[in-house]
């Protein structure tokens, strides 16, 4: 773990257990501190207007920016680091509503609709005697969240020591431009050995954790408002339109277009 990163407290309302309560959310802002590995019984979802938060689950690293939350379901472990200057939003849900919301983790593009319906909610003042209109906008919060789908943005990862060992050092440099076979030799592993590593730790071949590494870098770099062309350079591209092409094959559009379809409105 970071050095200077501090400890936040682990927030009590995701231990809460009552139907009667079956939403509950906060806001705080919180600069370079890291939520230590944990669970709960409510389901979570995070979201940040400003700034950065890294979640590890599931053997997942997801990017929560303004661009996108993230969904927790009640009992999964996740460690959280707020990067930054991090403006947070969290609701937790009650395991008595859950029934029809999604049973896995996943990062996803939040609406417009939805984050209006979060500020709504952590805004209630008494949660424990909610009148008829808060309780129709939770119940319409809980549609909502039902029909979010994953994002394909995710990073897995791998307890396995010498794959381990190698994604530790691609994501110290997303730069890189070394073969497979480098990092096998720096492992003392064969290429083959490498490569199956690869597909039956992750999921997917080595080329295309490499590109979904850059895509999660790059996605954080537009919610903190960077220039396509800083990015690009930043992630070792020799221009801008091959970066955007690389993006828009894996996403479906430019990062200018990815921008204006998830901008940001907080409530005030």
């Amino acid at each position: 773990m970071n050095k200077d990163y501090q400890t936040y407290p682990i927030v009590s309302f995701g231990f809460l257990i009552d139907a009667s309560i079956p939403v509950v959310g906060y806001m705080e802002e919180v600069t370079d501190a890291v939520c230590l590995s944990h669970s709960h019984p409510r389901a979570q979802l995070i979201y940040a207007t400003n700034g950065v938060m890294k979640v590890v689950a599931e053997h997942q690293i997801w990017v929560v920016n303004p661009l996108q939350g993230l969904w927790l379901p009640g009992g999964v472990e996740h460690q959280v680091f707020f990067q930054k200057n991090v403006k947070m939003y969290s609701v937790f849900i009650d395991p008595s509503v859950t029934s029809n919301l999604p049973t896995t983790s996943f990062a996803f593009d939040i609406s417009t609709f939805l984050k209006q319906l979060l500020f709504k909610i952590i805004a209630f003042k008494d949660i424990a005697n909610l009148h008829a209109p808060q309780k129709r906008v939770i119940q319409v919060f809980l549609d909502e969240l039902s029909l979010i789908t994953a994002s394909s943005v995710f990073l897995p990862t791998s307890n396995h020591p010498k794959l381990r060992k190698v994604l530790a050092l691609l994501m110290t440099d997303l730069t890189n431009k070394y073969t497979l076979d480098y990092y096998a030799a720096s492992s003392s592993v064969s290429s083959r050995t490498l490569s199956r590593l690869f597909v039956k730790e992750l999921g997917m071949n080595y080329s295309d954790w490499c590109i979904r590494l850059k895509l999660i870098e790059a996605i954080k770099r537009l919610g903190e408002k960077q220039s396509v062309k800083e990015i690009a350079l930043d992630l070792g591209y020799e221009n801008t339109s091959a970066f955007i092409y690389m993006f828009k094959k894996n996403l479906g559009k430019t990062p200018s277009n990815y921008i204006s379809d998830h901008q940001n409105i907080e409530v005030v």
